[in-house]
């Protein structure tokens, strides 16, 4: 576990002395301040705290962060943050990565640092865009949508990052609107104390070159419709009124009014996030209205360093060697079985 301390930081020493160099409006100011505020509410030391990047707008984040990072190469920092988690499982590990980055030349470390659950966290910028290399389509890139690489209208099928994940064996999946800084800085909270490895898609708008990718579901005026945030435990309820929620009618979620047809509060789902069973969490990462957010899945599994340690403890018990010397020294020649 991250040492833990008394000292009371506050955003301001999570802060770093770089210019921040994003375009006026992008939704990435506000992932970065709750960063910053969330941070000192997790109670790692400052020196504990890593944060690995690719490439992208997304990428500059370790600069702007007071504390240790790395600016590393497109689509690897899942495997290298890897490293950095296994050479010393006391740091608070971050890959911050955008939907390119990571499900594009990114996608082999992707899913598979989601399969091995390591004990670290992801925050992929989802814009649908490729925004630093100037507006080309991405893989999270709708059909027909027009960019400078596909000036009539994006042929290919896009990604959904939820369901990727999910597919690949991912034990904690959030999603949440880029605009709401409280959400997210608790988002990350939550995915700090979360013993394996996260995700969290942030829904960020590009200001430049994909204004408004998600402004029917995260603009203020609709947001309370438009979208549904999931709370362990409770039901699943939304709407302006909170007169709206889900049920199960046979194989599909259904949204119902309640006070219709009969329709009760006590009739709707109670989302649990912790069930192992990935069945819900699937249909609720698909559900085009209302779009889930909040935390979907946190199934606590054994972790990737977990295994490792069993597995080591096994064979030193085993083993006739207790040390290296031992096996250096034990003769002219030496067998391992």
């Amino acid at each position: 576990m991250e040492t833990t301390i008394e000292q009371k930081y506050t955003f301001k020493d999570f802060t770093s002395d770089q210019e921040v160099r994003w375009c006026p409006g992008c939704d990435d100011y506000v992932i970065l301040r709750s960063m910053q505020k969330a941070l000192p509410e997790m109670g790692v030391k400052r020196e504990d705290v890593v944060f690995i990047s690719g490439i992208g707008c997304s990428s500059r984040f370790p600069y702007y962060m007071n504390t240790y990072g790395m600016h590393t190469i497109h689509g690897r920092a899942p495997g290298i943050a890897s490293g950095v988690k296994l050479a010393n499982p006391d740091l608070s590990v971050w890959v911050m990565t955008g939907d390119g980055d990571s499900m594009a030349i990114g996608g082999n470390h992707f899913i598979h640092v989601l399969r091995r659950n390591i004990n670290l966290n992801i925050v992929m910028f989802n814009n649908e865009i490729y925004g630093l290399t100037k507006g080309q389509f991405s893989p999270t890139s709708l059909v027909g949508q027009k960019t400078k690489s596909s000036p009539y209208g994006n042929t290919q099928p896009p990604f959904q990052p939820g369901e990727l994940a999910l597919g690949a064996g991912a034990r904690f999946f959030a999603r949440i609107g880029g605009n709401v800084p409280k959400e997210m800085t608790q988002l990350f909270i939550d995915a700090h104390k979360f013993k394996g490895t996260s995700l969290i898609e942030v829904l960020q708008n590009c200001v430049i070159f994909n204004d408004g990718c998600f402004k029917n579901i995260t603009d203020k005026a609709v947001k309370e419709d438009k979208q549904i945030f999931l709370e362990h435990g409770k039901p699943m309820i939304f709407g302006k009124n909170r007169d709206k929620g889900l049920i199960l009618k046979g194989l599909k979620l259904e949204v119902v009014t309640i006070g219709e047809n009969g329709i009760a509060q006590e009739d709707l789902l109670v989302h649990d996030a912790k069930e192992k069973d990935l069945t819900l969490h699937q249909m609720l990462v698909r559900l085009e209205y209302p779009v889930a957010t909040g935390i979907i899945r946190s199934y606590e599994d054994v972790t990737l360093e977990e295994r490792e340690d069993e597995l080591t403890a096994q064979v030193k018990a085993n083993s006739n060697f207790k040390k290296t010397d031992d096996l250096f020294f034990s003769g002219e020649t030496y067998t391992v079985k």
